[in-house]
């Protein structure tokens, strides 16, 4: 049933529905009022309820064929900026004020391109393009426990640690680079929301991640709006390749709803159906706003959707209908409202990572630090086998975060999938043991576990066996003066955040903010007292402290919280249990600057970047100005030691943001063509403001 037209947006695609806009308005039993063609649509999706207060339907709009294209037609379509062409790449011009053709998807995408096999010399350079192989070592809480003792709740930290690129070119970024290649998908939200600014931002971050692709990887691009399409076939990065995939998103053009679910099923198509394979698959997934298609919009207070339903089966690790087109979806939560919840479940499910870009203006900066992981995988399926050793150790837990892990039921052996390392990762699993007294005649060490990895050589597909050294710890008569390891305080700490972390979500869920702040408070005390002990450079807490200090002011009040507390807590919970970089405080630059100390999970925070009054900045690097070197506050050991200080920071620093050498170098390149480009579209407006000046000036001396 069609009503009088209203001046309110419609609920969909956000756009006006006034009197002028000569399309049909659907008035629905509950009141709220939609373009006919957009709630149509959403309909022919299966949704019998209002996208608005989720009352059912008795009566419902005829369902009649979508439109070809995602924006209404007759919407005008508005000239957008051009994108910077990245590398050389120039597309041909694209006529702003016409409707651009969209050709006919196939039925089955099986036509992407060949995967161009490496050459001989190649694969030598392959097979030297890493230092060595992955590392494992592991670390006791005590050095000694006494002989005649038990331990109940004994800690051992195991430390896995990728190889390094070697190639200095892969370290810095270089497309042409030896690694295993990459077949990339980019879902991107083409909505009503993300029109003028946003979608001009999101074409140069795609100029940017199309630049940094070598002629071996492949990227097919999808755009989802109302429906989804796929935007290019998987398209082998040559020149000719780039110069498609350029021009292809150029092209695209903003309007109509949001269908987060048509998008990721478009590109699960993409991957599970392409005839060829590169070593290494993944998803990027961005979006400004919430499915209004496939989920019901949360009521403040409700029970959240179940997202999981977004998520094709096919990209679910350890599902039945799990195949090789499986690929983790690293996901991108645009502004402040987008569906935090569900792009957090999304990227959960499948082993990739939530990102939070808080600040438009550092999408690029967002893809180019993805990116820069995904370009530098080496190793794939790593596993890591535990073994008890002694008659008497039994392992009792294992926290390995979001990582599957098992123990065995005798407590005999454990196993931890660990899955994909970029080049330089590490990751750290702390595992509780008990201990038991020993005789005099059993030697002056126990033996408590043996410890290795094997894993696939992501560029050459070999498979590895890697073992840590025997994890013994000495048994003396007495051990009051056994030394802790920083190691293992930097880990429980850093696990004991996570935990708390995810309890100040919870409260904050069911609207109890101030528990929530209580909850981080007293973690942020607890971890302080850490650093009393053992020293903020040898243990590390320096960031995560404020980051708990920051996550304890936005998940404060329903306000912040709903504003983007709860995207920053996701998108640090994402980052601290995957150990693994994400985006979630980066801010525009105003001089570019080499990544250093103060990151947190990818934030620099460095006194260039910040404003004088941007005290959430400035306090970021609070704890590591409350240090000046290892031993303790800043002036007690004046400069002798501001080197190894200095070092001791920078290691800290990379342990809490998860950050690579390759996705620090990405990142700069990154921000260095965004400087580049701003330094570009003020030269015009530059040169205009001078000859005005000089006009001026020769009028006055008239």
């Amino acid at each position: 049933m069609e009503g009088p037209q209203q001046s309110n947006p419609c609920a969909i695609c956000l756009s006006a529905m006034g009197a002028d806009g000569g399309q049909a308005i659907f008035t629905a039993e509950c009141s709220h009022t939609f373009h006919f063609h957009c709630i149509s649509a959403s309909v022919a999706h299966g949704n019998l309820v209002c996208p608005l207060c989720n009352a059912r339907w008795r009566e419902l709009p005829s369902v009649r064929p979508s439109q070809p294209s995602s924006m209404p037609p007759t919407l005008p379509r508005q000239p957008l900026p051009r994108m910077v062409p990245m590398h050389g790449v120039q597309p041909p011009p694209v006529p702003a004020g016409q409707p651009l053709p969209q050709p006919a998807e196939p039925e089955v995408f099986d036509d992407d391109d060949e995967v161009e096999l490496p050459s001989g010399e190649d694969n030598q350079r392959q097979a030297t393009a890493s230092s060595g192989m992955l590392a494992v070592k592991t670390h006791v809480e005590f050095s000694a426990v006494a002989r005649d003792s038990s331990q109940d709740h004994f800690a051992v930290l195991v430390h896995v640690k990728a190889p390094g690129v070697i190639v200095n070119e892969a370290a810095a970024g270089d497309r042409d680079a030896p690694r295993a290649p990459l077949d990339l998908v980019t879902v991107l939200d083409v909505s009503g929301s993300m029109r003028w600014d946003k979608l001009a931002l999101v074409k140069q971050a795609m100029g940017f991640v199309i630049g940094s692709l070598g002629p071996h990887d492949r990227l097919s691009v999808v755009s989802f709006s109302s429906g989804a399409r796929r935007v290019t076939r998987l398209l082998r990065m040559s020149h000719t390749g780039k110069s498609l995939a350029t021009e292809a998103v150029e092209s695209l053009r903003a309007g109509g709803g949001t269908n987060i679910a048509e998008g990721l099923r478009t590109a699960a198509k993409v991957l599970g159906e392409r005839r060829h394979r590169n070593a290494v698959s993944s998803v990027i997934l961005l979006s400004d706003g919430h499915d209004n298609y496939s989920m019901p919009r949360r009521a403040r207070g409700g029970v959240p959707p179940n997202y999981e339903v977004l998520v094709p089966p096919s990209f679910v690790p350890g599902t039945a209908s799990t195949g090789e087109g499986s690929a983790p979806i690293h996901t991108f939560g645009f502004g402040n409202d987008h569906d935090a919840a569900a792009m957090h479940v999304v990227a959960e499910a499948t082993g990739g990572t939530f990102s939070f870009i808080e600040n438009e203006a550092v999408i690029q900066d967002a893809f180019a630090q993805c990116i820069g992981g995904l370009l530098t995988v080496v190793a794939q399926e790593a596993r890591v086998a535990i073994a008890c050793g002694h008659p008497g150790v039994r392992i009792s837990s294992v926290k390995s975060g979001r990582y599957e892990s098992r123990v065995d039921e005798d407590g005999r052996s454990a196993s931890i999938a660990v899955g994909e390392l970029y080049a330089d990762e590490e990751r750290r699993f702390l595992l509780f043991l008990t201990v038991p007294p020993v005789e005099a005649t059993d030697g002056d060490d126990t033996l408590l576990l043996k410890a290795r990895c094997s894993y696939r050589e992501a560029a050459g597909g070999t498979h590895v066996d890697v073992t840590a050294e025997d994890t013994v710890v000495a048994r003396p008569e007495h051990a009051a003066d056994a030394e802790r390891s920083a190691e293992v305080v930097r880990e429980r700490e850093r696990v004991e955040a996570i935990e708390d972390m995810a309890a100040a979500r919870a409260a904050a869920e069911r609207g109890a903010h101030q528990e929530a702040a209580e909850i981080l408070g007293n973690r942020g005390r607890a971890m302080a007292r850490a650093a009393e002990r053992v020293g903020v450079y040898r243990n590390g807490l320096g960031p995560l402290r404020a980051e708990v200090r920051h996550m304890r002011k936005r998940v404060a009040n329903r306000e912040s919280y709903e504003r983007s507390g709860r995207a920053y807590v996701l998108a640090g919970l994402s980052s601290h249990e995957q150990q693994r970089a994400t985006t979630r405080q980066l801010r525009p630059l105003q001089s570019v600057v080499q990544p250093s100390a103060g990151s947190v999970g990818g934030a620099e925070a460095t006194n260039s970047e910040a404003d004088a009054g941007d005290v959430e900045a400035l306090d970021l690097d609070t704890d590591l100005m409350e240090y000046s070197d290892v031993g303790g506050p800043a002036g007690e050991a004046g400069t002798s030691n501001a080197a190894s200080a200095d070092a001791a920071s920078n290691e800290a620093e990379a342990a809490a943001s998860y950050l690579t050498p390759a996705m620090r170098a990405m990142l700069l390149r990154s921000r260095q063509a965004r400087e580049a480009a701003a330094e570009q579209q003020q030269q015009p407006k530059a040169a205009e403001e001078a000859e005005s000046s000089a006009a001026s000036k020769e009028v006055a001396e008239q």
